[in-house]
């Protein structure tokens, strides 16, 4: 259940053999890896212990696992302090986008502006900033909110422009 620091020893065709300096050495999922052809013997990599021995006596690991659980301490992190993430619209689903933060999180249809968009495709491999609005962490959900940012950006912009102008100055705007 920790995250422990380990060195690639060998790179098979199906696993990747790591030492984390324990009695014997652990197997990694070559699937595990998205640059499997950058891996290299003698790489540190962090891997998360799923079990310290299966039938054969090698030690269980996950790259994944190791990669995930940091990224939601890094996101809760993130939700305490400022709460705004930058993510990846990745798909349109049933009452919104998923978005990719690190983990998947979820974009309500009413939270991506402030007049909800016909079109949600339009949006999908875009990049964008995120309020993150609600963290259940039972279940490993996130919820975002693209409006209020956009909200918060017109409130303050609003604000500037009433600080400067004065009763009688003339002004151009557009309807």
């Amino acid at each position: 259940g920790s995250i422990v620091k380990g060195h690639i020893l060998e790179i098979r065709s199906r696993e990747v053999l790591v030492d984390i300096g324990y009695k014997s050495e652990g197997v990694i999922p070559l699937s595990e890896f998205d640059d499997v052809e950058d891996l290299q013997v003698g790489d540190e990599v962090e891997v998360l212990l799923v079990r310290l021995e299966n039938e054969e006596g090698m030690v269980i690991l996950s790259k994944e696992k190791a990669a995930y659980r940091q990224n939601w301490e890094k996101i809760v992190g993130v939700f305490h302090q400022s709460g705004i993430i930058k993510g990846k619209v990745k798909a349109v689903v049933k009452g919104g986008l998923t978005v990719n933060i690190g983990v998947e999180a979820f974009l309500p249809g009413s939270q991506i502006d402030i007049v909800p968009p016909k079109d949600l495709n339009q949006f999908v491999g875009n990049t964008y900033e995120f309020k993150i609005v609600k963290i259940n962490d039972d279940r490993k959900n996130v919820v975002l909110s693209r409006r209020e940012l956009i909200e918060q950006e017109r409130s303050e912009k609003r604000q500037r422009f009433l600080g400067t102008i004065k009763p009688g100055d003339l002004v151009r705007g557009a309807v």
